[in-house]
């Protein structure tokens, strides 16, 4: 049975999960905002997180001149994929860990075999 949560408090689980990023890599992020949006791409509804932008590792000198990169934490697949509130705080953590290393420009192979794919 999926979670029921309110935006708010979905929300506050994003935030909880962005600070425990370890502030050694959270001070390597530039120029990134993270997102919640409700739902997915039509053409991919079980996708649970997603990364707009360029990686660092793609990045050239004048990147700073660009609009922020995007994560976009997906709410409605991530509350359908869990059966309790610590499921989904686990899994947003998961999500959140996932799209930041495509930001450090980390691909799916590497996150799989890391355990976050």
């Amino acid at each position: 049975m999926p979670v029921e949560m309110s935006r708010q408090r979905f929300e506050e689980l994003v935030d909880r999960a962005l600070d425990a990023i370890p502030a050694e890599l959270a001070a390597l992020v530039h120029n990134l905002v993270v997102l919640v949006e409700d739902e997915p791409p039509a053409e991919e509804p079980d996708l649970l997180g997603l990364y707009d932008g360029v990686a660092l590792t793609e990045r050239t000198a004048n990147h700073a001149l660009e609009l922020p990169d995007r994560i976009f934490v997906f709410r409605n697949p991530l509350l359908d994929l869990c059966d309790s509130e610590d499921d989904l705080v686990a899994e947003v953590e998961v999500t959140v860990v996932h799209e930041i290393a495509h930001h450090f420009g980390i691909d799916d192979d590497q996150l799989e075999r890391l355990g976050y794919g």
